[in-house]
């Protein structure tokens, strides 16, 4: 699609009412979506501009790959985290994102909006990434899938008790039952309210921050995730020095074209 104007990519955005709308741009006049191998990509939430999404980037890839028939083995998108690259690998698209390690905080920072979140509930330990300004919950090893998946922490009490601005984003999460199958290292769930986004389904922007924090706990390189919302998704993850690779599926469910009006002619996108 060609480039537009900030306050429309917004607009649509909001209109769409996802948890993020991905737009993309060709960086050669003389390429297109099958031929290029280097594309712009943008996210917006309902609300805001975002710097990294995963759900969105493996969406956009799936676009070119299966609907476009894009030629290239792989694509490298220009991001606001930088260069991100997706290959295919059989029915898995795998992306290639930035490592964002967390740092363990002091609970007591975080009070108020661990109440509002998981109550009473034990806490194992609270960590929080300054790059991403995601702030991590991990419940003790006590809790398990169910306890995880039954909380239901209301938008409006999350905003009332951080408005400062440091948080953007609360993934809360529990270690995974190794001796069941598939054998999940850890489960989660992301809650950001903050940029529009009462819970994201699958987030791969927040496994770049689990990745790295179960990493170190389990001490391995290689981890399978589950993330537990009601359109939840199963994540393979591989860490590779301050990257992560984070491989997932995609679906195509819609097609379709939007009809933009520019000074009274239509455009259409798609």
């Amino acid at each position: 699609m060609p480039e537009l104007k900030e306050e429309l990519y917004q607009k649509i955005a909001a209109e769409m009412n996802l948890s993020e709308t991905a737009f993309i741009t060709c960086r050669k006049p003389t390429e297109d979506f099958s031929s290029g191998a280097r594309f712009g990509l943008r996210w917006f939430t309902p609300t805001s501009e975002i710097r990294l999404c995963g759900h969105a980037t493996l969406a956009s890839a799936a676009v070119l790959f299966y609907e476009k028939k894009n030629t290239n083995s792989v694509l490298a998108f220009e991001t606001l985290s930088g260069e991100l690259l997706v290959h295919q690998r059989g029915d898995s698209l795998v992306m290639d994102f930035p490592l964002n390690k967390p740092e363990v905080q002091d609970k007591k920072k975080f009070n108020d909006i661990i109440k509002a979140a998981v109550g009473d509930l034990p806490i194992e330990e609270v960590c929080y990434c300054k790059t991403t300004k995601k702030l991590l919950v991990r419940l003790l090893d006590t809790c398990d899938r169910s306890v995880l998946t039954s909380l239901s922490p209301v938008s409006e009490s999350l905003l009332k008790s951080e408005d400062s601005g440091r948080v953007k984003s609360l993934i809360i999460t529990v270690k995974g039952a190794s001796s069941s199958q598939p054998g999940y290292d850890f489960y989660s769930r992301n809650f950001a309210p903050w940029v529009g986004v009462p819970e994201d389904p699958v987030t791969g922007s927040a496994h770049t921050v689990l990745g790295a924090y179960w990493s170190e706990k389990l001490g391995k390189k290689k981890m399978l995730a589950y993330q537990c919302s009601r359109r939840g998704g199963e994540l393979e993850l591989e860490l590779r020095g301050s990257r992560i690779d984070i491989a997932g599926q995609a679906v195509v469910l819609l097609r379709g074209i939007l009809k933009l009006i520019f000074a009274g002619s239509p455009r259409h996108t798609q």
